[in-house]
């Protein structure tokens, strides 16, 4: 090998070696922007998380008003017609909620609990009855 061989060697592994450190500072460039983005995600949700927190009533406090109030308005329907059977959509026309299927999914769960609580009884599939 000759020096003119020698030098065009070391030549091309410069300029490989040139290129492969270009690359390798664009992937630090785009990674350092990416890990920025994250960060500031992560930033975020840490403060979604404190004022949610803030907001929620803590394990030991009873639920929000609104809940006891669906419950008593519909353990107080079934008091004031304990041999009549109901629906939940018909629970929620008699009673003027919405009946959206969210709202009266949220009232079939409802009823499910007073049945296992032992308020309610199941005569039929999906109807409701006050335990006599």
């Amino acid at each position: 090998m000759n020096v003119t061989e020698l030098l065009a060697g070391l030549q091309a592994q410069h300029d490989e070696t040139t290129a492969r450190a270009g690359e390798l500072r664009d992937q630090i460039q785009d990674l350092t922007a990416a890990l920025s983005e994250t960060e500031a995600r992560l930033a975020d949700l840490v403060t979604t998380r404190k004022v949610i927190a803030e907001l929620t009533p803590a394990s030991g406090q009873p639920a929000p008003p609104e809940t006891n109030t669906a419950y008593q308005a519909i353990v107080n329907t079934f008091n004031q017609h304990p041999d009549q059977e109901f629906r939940a959509r018909e629970l929620h026309e008699l009673l003027g909620m919405p009946t959206d299927e969210a709202s009266v999914n949220i009232t079939r769960s409802r009823l499910g609990r007073l049945t296992r609580q032992g308020f309610l009884t199941q005569p039929g599939r999906g109807r409701y009855q006050k335990r006599t």
